[in-house]
């Protein structure tokens, strides 16, 4: 009877290798994956207490115009760094594209050389074809002569902030016409504001190039592992290339849309773009040493900080105080992001 009673309570214990994990261990082995949510709660519990008309839709909506300009460039970031490269010249592109633009448009529509429609497609042709040029150049230095991404880019941005200081006088550029601040600013297409459904394209077309294509894997694995890539017959410096045009475009697009919406070319705009949109693919699991990144996932993190400059702002704290939270958040996602 001792020995059928020690059997079956042999058989019920675990054993040592078969334990289930404890809480603390689930905890440290998803902390990564916990980080995101984590952080969205604590922010809506925080604004739901201290920042009166938070969740009201006008606000949520305003929320929404508001993080457009960032989730582009933030975008952009993301490509670079699932490839394994950072881009820190991502908020001076902004800032020329908006000079490029405002002084095509502002040029051709004070003339009278063409109507108003011509001018707004030169001056996005020319601020798109300036991030393109721009992220040409920080693709060539990073993987033709092996420049690391970090200075080519830091250095790119003191070159184009001073390019866009000289074309501007380091004054705003007036004269765009009526139409291009009605049409990308402030008007709707199909109920949804222009800003908003051009960054859903956005959005659409590099979930679509990072999830589906051969290009985006390539992307990842050079991230992952460049000489394995390589070895593998990937082709990493064009790879490489494509990826800081990409990201030039992209963040070119932000700067036209939010000159739509100032309704004027300004060279110091986009300041806080480089913090902001690293803080926004990290806080989303992305790494800085490449090869992992989601495209939702930096969508969510791009809204999160968005919506705590927002509350920070009903809460009237001060632009200071937001730039100190935004580089908390971001010490604060590294340190707990890791695997």
């Amino acid at each position: 009877m001792s020995m059928t009673s020690s059997q079956s309570v042999s058989t019920l214990a675990p054993a040592d290798g078969a334990r289930p994990p404890s809480l603390s261990r689930w905890l440290q082995h998803n902390q990564h994956k916990l980080v995101l949510p984590g952080l969205f709660l604590v922010a809506l519990l925080i604004f739901a207490f201290s920042a009166p008309g938070f969740f009201s839709l006008d606000n949520q909506l305003n929320v929404s115009r508001q993080s457009v300009y960032l989730m582009l460039v933030a975008l952009a970031q993301l490509i670079v760094l699932v490839g394994g490269g950072i881009d820190l010249s991502v908020g001076t592109i902004v800032a020329l594209s908006s000079i490029s633009a405002s002084l095509t448009m502002s040029g051709l529509y004070q003339n009278g050389e063409g109507s108003a429609e011509w001018a707004i497609a030169m001056g996005t042709g020319a601020a798109l074809l300036v991030g393109a040029v721009v992220g040409l150049l920080n693709g060539i230095g990073t993987a033709v002569l092996r420049i690391p991404s970090f200075m080519m880019t830091l250095g790119m941005s003191s070159v184009v902030f001073g390019v866009a200081l000289y074309l501007s006088g380091g004054v705003p550029i007036y004269g765009l016409p009526q139409e291009f601040g009605q049409a990308f600013g402030y008007g709707y297409f199909l109920g949804i504001p222009s800003p908003v459904l051009v960054v859903l394209l956005a959005i659409a077309a590099v979930y679509v190039l990072l999830e589906w294509t051969r290009y985006g894997r390539h992307l990842y694995a050079i991230g992952g592992n460049p000489r394995a890539a390589t070895l593998s017959g990937v082709r990493t410096e064009r790879a490489t290339i494509m990826a800081f045009v990409l990201s030039g475009v992209l963040s070119a697009l932000s700067g036209v849309l939010l000159t739509a919406r100032l309704g004027t070319g300004e060279a110091s705009i986009g300041t806080t773009f480089p913090l902001e949109s690293i803080a926004a693919c990290v806080i989303a699991g992305a790494a800085l040493t490449g090869g992992v990144g989601r495209t939702l996932a930096v969508v969510a993190g791009t809204f999160l900080i968005v919506m705590v400059q927002n509350g920070m702002n009903l809460m009237q704290i001060g632009a200071y105080a937001q730039t100190m939270v935004v580089g908390a958040l971001l010490i604060f996602a590294m340190a707990f992001s890791k695997k």
